[in-house]
């Protein structure tokens, strides 16, 4: 189980060859890499899966491989448009994902290698950027020159990238860190980052242009990939309102919307996991969250109820059908701004 969706395996993978098994989308929600926070978001978990399921086939169209097999309902793997309500499960190819080991402070990925052999999930997050919002860790690595920008300081307000910006993260670490390419290389065992980062372009051209269609801006998102034999695959689940970051007319429309709600509701819990999280990378401590002092409070009824509609309402428009009685997005969008 992660923190918002269930892991079913049907099919061990084995040294050579992938394996079966289902994501089930869960209503839990995760913010701050926090894990299950105290309240469910109604409809939340249909509405990732059936997004991820309709990316998921727009890229194969696009001939870019990935781990998807179909959605179930009424316990037959189907295609989205086969169908009548919304799924809550997908099926998905499985490929091992050894231990990684976690000793004085740091982490040994050659012995994950060792035991992954040529069928492995890649221990890396490949993030791409399209804008640069205010608070974006980007701004701390780089100077906008580095990007393309023709600014001398980050602006106070967000900004569009001239190409988009790829980066490496770890995935398997208890708190993610971005690497340099050297670094990255290491971490992916047997694949180029050459080979990712044209999948993480190419998997962003086609979510921009999706986007676009139905009238939200793609700001930036990742991709996880699976190595067997090699081959690589998009696998995890991708371009949702959770992996992603999308808005409407300005507006968030993702998992950002209660981010910045509990930064302003609740900063000392915000701050709190802050210092948590700071102070395990300095004691090289493995759990930061059995430092924090904090929990997160519940979110009242009305928000509650505002996300759902705008996980509902967002997913009706990107897709351009009415799986959820749902407002529309310009009445979901409006009601979030309210918070």
């Amino acid at each position: 189980m992660t923190s918002v969706k269930d892991f079913r395996v049907e099919e061990e993978p084995t040294a050579t060859e992938l394996g079966r098994g289902r994501f089930v989308f869960s209503d839990r929600y995760s913010v701050f890499d926090w894990g299950e926070m105290p309240d469910h978001i109604p409809n939340k978990g249909a509405s990732l899966c059936l997004m991820g399921a309709y990316n998921f086939e727009l890229l194969d169209v696009n001939h870019i491989p990935t781990h998807y097999l179909g959605v179930f309902e009424d316990g037959e793997c189907k295609d989205l448009d086969e169908c009548e309500s919304p799924p809550t499960e997908m099926a998905i190819e499985l490929t091992q994902v050894p231990d990684l080991p976690h000793e004085d402070g740091a982490y040994d990925y050659d012995a994950y290698h060792d035991a992954a052999g040529d069928n492995y999930l890649i221990p890396l997050e490949i993030v791409f950027r399209n804008t640069v919002p205010v608070g974006s860790s980007l701004r701390t690595r780089g100077a906008p020159a580095d990007y393309g920008l023709d600014f001398d300081e980050w602006p106070d307000e967000a900004v569009s990238l001239p190409e988009p910006v790829v980066e490496f993260s770890t995935k398997y670490e208890e708190q993610d860190r971005y690497l340099d390419r050297e670094e990255a290389d290491a971490v992916a065992g047997a694949v180029g980052l050459d080979r990712l980062e044209e999948l993480a372009l190419a998997v962003n051209h086609v979510l921009n242009e999706q986007a676009a269609r139905a009238g939200f801006d793609h700001e930036d998102g990742k991709i996880e990939c699976l190595y067997h034999d090699g081959t690589v695959k998009i696998a995890d689940v991708v371009g949702t309102f959770d992996e992603n970051r999308f808005s409407y007319g300005g507006q968030q429309v993702s998992k950002e919307v209660v981010r910045q709600y509990y930064k302003r509701v609740q900063p000392d819990w915000v701050d709190a996991v802050a210092d948590a999280k700071q102070e395990a990378i300095e004691t090289g401590a493995p759990n930061w969250r059995e430092a924090c002092e904090i929990d997160p409070e519940h979110l009242p009824s009305d928000i509650v109820t505002a996300l759902s509609d705008l996980y509902c309402a967002g997913t009706n428009a990107y897709v351009g059908h009415e799986w959820f009685d749902a407002p529309d997005i310009e009445e979901a969008v409006a009601q979030v701004q309210e918070l």
